[in-house]
């Protein structure tokens, strides 16, 4: 897409929105214009319910009547929400973000609330349209119950759609980047904001003692969603939060210089801009102006322009500075977004392709009485360098798969992770062998506590968390495939370098006895593996390094030393059983 288009949209997003009926009618439900509207009164909050006669929709608006002054900005941390057993919200939460933090006086209206507006989402039927709304602070109540209907939907469900006017920002960063994860939830908010209305900046504008030196970083309230910018006559809309936050921030030194909040008529507002043919007013001025500089310029300048932010109407704003503040944030979105769009889907074949190629590595590798662990960890073979690409194309796409999964919504995450288990369960037995084999060949000591990437942490948990019947298949053996098996520890040939370095170690240490331990439980770890069928039969081939570390530590242990474990090994006819699976152990 071309930053023309791109920055266009916003019109046309704009002149959508406008031109629909959605504006209207949560706005006529809010100002109780229709009949049969449902009030219910709660603490602090009252909700109207308008079931549109004829139709699917039905309509959602939250009024909170209180003294705009006495609202607090302070943030309440979703630990202390958790502290005082309010678990509702805890869906956002993921291991990379723990925690977030929302207003205190919208949260407060929310949670002593609840029961009520529990019950009231028990009486939402999935499968018809909801509008969620609200004017001011209501607005605000509205989008928190919105996000505590976004747990329960899914791709292929009715989502709400949240319309507020007017209201100020409800949380941190770590609440938008939760609701943004989510390209579904994100899109679930729409958020009407007038130029001349002080509340939707008020939370901004008061978070700093001295707001002339407010910025992104200092603010502590984010935006989500679209938001719906307007001046008296046009409008435009904007995705992106950083850009959102520099115009609530301009908007607000406007607003400093004025005294109360006299709130502005958004029903007056949707009318005039009804009137309004946006698009085609300024796709035509686009075309114009992009002949004077970039389209990335000519469309930002449009939209100040739009919302009245310029020079000759507001004397106490450097537009141009934020303008280009503005043009920085969306270049950085646009960069954000085609990251963020990363499909495993369309990348699922040059993924299949490196894992055949490394199937054919290790068949290859085996004929050569090495295995590929060993082959890879020596270099000595052109095949050998050949695999370092395939080994990078695996890493690199799975590292941003795992790091995508834990960005997603718990619910949305599980699903991803058990479609997924298989392909990661076996990328992580292929090819973290490689991992150790390069980490232990540059002198490395202690893989698994000192290098081992979070990314095969992760896939190995996936496995734990997995159903009981994903966990039970990837981790059994059918006996007539042993030849293919993938070692279940993708970790294994670390432990095999660390019983090595101990055998090495026990020619120069004066004291044994810890070191022999180590030596015992490895022992006794290997004989766990190959009992169970958890081990390759490569393991058993004459110059892996299994190979190596057995024949040294039976030196160790004297040709009398008898275990499980040397019963085995003493008879290559036993091995050889095991690598055709029909080796039964005692």
């Amino acid at each position: 897409m071309s930053q023309l288009t791109l920055f266009s949209s916003g019109f046309e997003l704009a002149s959508s929105v406008t031109s629909s009926v959605l504006l209207h009618r949560s706005w006529n439900v809010i100002t109780s214009r229709y009949a049969g509207i449902v009030t219910n009164v709660g603490e602090g909050v009252s909700w109207k319910v308008y079931r549109e006669p004829g139709s699917d929709l039905t309509i959602i608006a939250f009024e909170v009547k209180l003294d705009f002054s006495n609202l607090q900005a302070g943030l309440v941390s979703s630990n202390t929400l958790r502290e005082n057993n309010f678990h509702h919200f805890e869906f956002l939460c993921t291991k990379k973000d723990p925690f977030f933090s929302v207003n205190k006086t919208a949260i407060s209206l929310f949670s002593e609330n609840y029961e009520k507006l529990d019950q009231l989402k028990s009486e939402i039927n999935s499968s018809t349209k909801l509008i969620v709304t609200g004017h001011g602070l209501g607005g605000a109540v509205a989008s928190l119950f919105t996000i505590s209907l976004l747990n329960s939907i899914g791709s292929g469900k009715n989502r709400p759609l949240c319309i507020t006017f007017g209201s100020p920002l409800i949380g941190d960063k770590k609440l938008q980047q939760a609701i943004s994860r989510s390209s579904n939830w994100n899109s679930c908010f729409l958020h009407v904001v007038s130029l001349k209305d002080p509340l939707p900046t008020l939370f901004i504008t008061n978070y700093s003692s001295s707001p002339a030196v407010l910025t992104p970083e200092t603010s502590g309230y984010m935006p989500f969603g679209t938001f719906f910018l307007c001046s008296d006559a046009n409008s435009t809309c904007f995705e992106n939060p950083d850009s959102i936050l520099e115009l609530l921030i301009a908007m607000g030194s406007i607003h400093t210089q004025n005294q109360g909040f006299q709130s502005s008529d958004y029903g007056n507002i949707v009318e005039k801009l009804n009137d309004k043919v946006i698009c085609k007013f300024f796709s035509t001025r686009v075309e114009n102006m992009a002949h004077a500089g970039s389209a990335l310029e000519s469309s930002i300048s449009l939209q100040l322009q739009a919302l009245a932010l310029t020079p000759h109407l507001q004397q106490n704003i450097d537009t141009n500075t934020l303008e280009t503040k503005i043009k920085i944030q969306e270049q950085k979105f646009i960069l954000h977004r085609r990251i963020k769009n990363f499909d495993p889907a369309k990348k699922l074949n040059v993924v299949k392709l490196c894992m055949s190629q490394l199937e054919w590595y290790k068949k290859e590798t085996k004929n050569q009485r090495i295995g590929y662990y060993d082959s890879y960890k020596n270099m000595n073979s052109p095949w050998d360098y050949d695999v370092i690409q395939f080994h990078k194309r695996l890493t690199n796409y799975w590292e941003k798969m795992v790091e995508e999964v834990e960005m997603k919504p718990q619910k949305e995450g599980a699903a991803f992770r058990t479609r997924w288990l298989y392909a990661g369960t076996n990328y992580r037995r292929m090819v973290e062998p490689l991992a150790v084999a390069q980490y232990y060949r540059e002198g490395g000591i202690d893989y698994v506590t000192q290098n081992r990437s979070k990314h095969f942490v992760r896939l190995e948990e996936w496995l734990n968390e997995g159903t009981k019947k994903a966990t039970s298949d990837l981790s059994s053996t059918s006996k007539k495939n042993v030849e293919a098996l993938l070692t279940f520890d993708s970790c294994f040939w670390a432990h095999v370098e660390e019983a090595l370095l101990s055998c090495k170690e026990l020619k120069v240490v004066r004291e044994k006895e810890e070191t022999l331990k180590k030596l015992v439980i490895f022992e006794e770890y290997v004989y766990g593996l190959v009992k169970n069928y958890a081990v390759s039969p490569e393991i058993f081939l004459a110059q892996s390094s299994y190979m190596c570390w057995w024949n040294e530590y039976k030196a160790i242990k004297g040709t009398f030393y008898n275990s499980a474990l040397s019963n085995f090994m003493s008879d290559a006819r036993k091995r050889e059983q095991y690598a055709l699976g029909v080796y039964d152990f005692p």
